[in-house]
């Protein structure tokens, strides 16, 4: 049984915020509490809170308007202040590793030590065909996390863990669906401005890659330039709506042909990470590939990375094995946001007494 209280799951991003709260049933676990707010453009950029006030101010309203209970969170970051690594050295304890993982770390984070929290996991101890563990390294840029830790407390929240995008993808995936220890999966999580990318072979993290800027903001941008509309106008056209008295203005097929470009575009990027990692590795082909995000949401894009890699492809519902009581939720709603909560609802599944 695992030990410690869970927490709820505050995922911070780039276009809103959103929270998930879980507890544990005899058979699974079960959906207590789940609010999603919306924030302005340009109130998060490349994972930098430039409007901390609006994030506060949004995050004290969802809480209030959905009367969360308790106070402890886990929180999670990606993009460019976020470095992973998994590397390979001589077996050792836990506790030796953790006396001699500034050293190791020198080696490979290309940051100063000083400006950042740092930790590992040992993915694979050494056996006997090989004398080396398999070790994850992450490092996070303390400028960034200190940012979002002071926004959490500014609201009377007690931030409790802080965890990285596509790990948290991981952490609800495990539990929704099977993870088979002989095939090669992609978890790709697309938000707005930064897209996660987690291969994961043999139920192990083999590859992580942030890519940013990556991810729904292009849609906006292509849709406001070649359309000619707001950024109001572009975000109701992305989500496939109209805009009413003004639909006259604007051809469904132009907003298709410039949706399927970008689409293009990201599926193209996507790809070349996918290649990079299948030219490194010595395990074997990718076999499927999940989508999640706000993001995976745009039809054409999981058709044409279908198309693209030649490999099934999912869009990822993160409370597939929770338990929904349809008198208190709203089940349409939560299957329209479902892909955004994939990281919200992975930091729910974290615990108090976690390292």
């Amino acid at each position: 049984m695992a030990k410690g209280k869970l927490l709820i799951g505050l995922d911070i991003g780039t276009s809103s915020i959103k929270f998930c709260q879980v507890r544990e049933g005899r058979r699974n676990y079960q959906l207590v509490n789940f609010g999603l707010a919306y924030l302005p453009p340009e109130t998060i950029v490349d994972g930098a809170l430039i409007a901390s006030n609006t994030v506060a101010d949004a995050l004290r309203e969802l809480f209030e308007s959905h009367r969360v209970k308790g106070r402890e969170v886990a929180i999670s970051v990606s993009g460019h202040s976020v470095i992973i690594r998994k590397i390979s050295l001589p077996p050792m304890k836990a506790e030796e590793l953790r006396d001699s993982i500034q050293w190791e770390a020198e080696q490979y984070i290309p940051f100063d030590l000083n400006d950042v929290y740092l930790d590992f996991e040992i993915l694979r101890e050494a056996s006997p065909d090989s004398n080396q563990m398999d070790v994850l390294l992450v490092a996070a840029k303390k400028d960034v996390v200190n940012d979002y830790l002071e926004v959490i407390k500014e609201v009377g929240l007690t931030p409790r863990v802080v965890d990285v995008d596509c790990f948290s993808v991981q952490n609800q995936f495990e539990i929704n669906y099977e993870v088979p220890l002989t095939e090669t999966l992609a978890l790709i999580n697309i938000g707005a401005s930064v897209t996660n990318v987690n291969i994961i072979a043999g139920g192990i993290t083999m590859f992580t890659r942030d890519i940013s800027p990556l991810g729904g903001n292009q849609y906006t941008e292509e849709l406001q330039k070649h359309l000619d509309v707001s950024y109001d106008e572009a975000e109701t056209l992305k989500a496939g709506g109209d805009l009413g008295a003004d639909s006259d203005a604007v051809v469904p097929q132009e907003v298709e042909r410039v949706m399927y470009g970008v689409s293009e575009n990201v599926a193209a990027e996507i790809q070349r990470s996918l290649d990079f990692y299948s030219a490194n590795s010595a395990e074997g082909p990718i076999s499927r590939i999940y989508l999640s995000g706000g993001t995976a949401k745009v039809p054409s894009l999981y058709r044409i990375i279908e198309q693209k890699l030649g490999v099934p492809v999912e869009i990822i519902n993160p409370f597939k094995n929770i338990e929904v009581d349809g008198n208190r939720f709203n089940l349409e709603y939560l299957r329209e946001v479902a892909p955004m909560a994939t990281v919200a609802t992975g930091l729910a599944l974290r615990r108090t007494a976690e390292r």
